[in-house]
């Protein structure tokens, strides 16, 4: 039922895309926004990723969908700076099926040019699994980099990363799993989170923790060093009309700070 609903879930305008904050750890300032993916059926309500993701990419059905993703993400992060907002970086996750296929790097660029969106303020977020055909992935990524687009390794640390590889491949960031930040509540000299932290400043990475939902959490990779985050302790994934409520208190801090410095 889910796989044939798919097929018209994009026609009939039943998806929709949440909007949840990255921010910076010692400021909570919001600095970029990841873009989700959320489906409200007519009959079956709202439908979790979990359910849908999969059956999309069995299908094939997940290369369309993400081409809309795409399209939207970048169409209201433009939408927003007109609006007169702070530009900020819009991430946006791309499947392996849709990595994989023959005209990515078109779309990418056709989406671009349809949008009008400068491409410094795109960031792609793939997993670990392209790592599995370097010579192809690294084709694409290097072509990505050359666009201007920001490339970001999502889940880092749970699938097939290759510390030689990592080293070869165009990366701009490491996103650290929630399962890992998780942890830091029962240990907060995690040595593993601490790890891939070290990892990504010595390959001058941003370093991103997704799933923050504690102040003990926070303040332990502030002191690791990682300066962004994600996840409920901020703001849980939100519709845009949300979102941009949350970009208008920080415009506001800003305002505020602005016209301190000047006194």
């Amino acid at each position: 039922m889910i796989e044939n609903a798919l097929k018209k879930a994009v026609q009939k305008n039943q998806f929709v895309l949440y909007y949840q904050p990255k921010v910076e750890l010692r400021t909570n300032k919001i600095i970029g926004m990841e873009a989700l993916l959320r489906w409200q059926h007519p009959e079956l309500g709202w439908i979790s990723p979990v359910e849908f993701i999969p059956v999309a990419e069995e299908t094939g059905q997940i290369v369309s969908i993400g081409e809309w993703v795409l399209e939207e993400a970048c169409r209201q992060n433009k939408q927003w700076q007109d609006a007169g907002y702070s530009p900020l970086n819009v991430s946006v996750n791309v499947s392996v099926l849709q990595f994989k296929h023959g005209k990515f790097l078109e779309t990418v660029q056709q989406v671009l040019d349809k949008t009008a969106l400068d491409t410094q303020y795109l960031e792609l977020e793939i997993t670990e699994s392209i790592m599995q055909n370097i010579k192809e992935s690294k084709k694409i990524l290097e072509s990505l980099q050359q666009l201007g687009i920001k490339i970001s390794i999502d889940d880092f640390g749970t699938g097939y990363s290759s510390l030689h590889v990592l080293q070869k491949l165009p990366i701009d960031t490491l996103k650290i799993d929630k399962s890992f930040v998780d942890e830091l509540d029962l240990d907060a000299s995690n040595t593993m989170v601490k790890a891939i932290i070290d990892l990504g400043l010595n390959l001058n990475m941003t370093l991103v923790a997704e799933g923050i939902e504690s102040e003990n959490q926070m303040r332990v990779l502030i002191e690791h060093g990682c300066t962004i985050g994600q996840g409920y302790l901020f703001s849980k994934p939100v519709a845009p009309e949300d979102f941009e409520e949350l970009m208008k208190v920080t415009e506001l801090l800003k305002g505020k700070i602005a016209q301190s410095n000047m006194r």
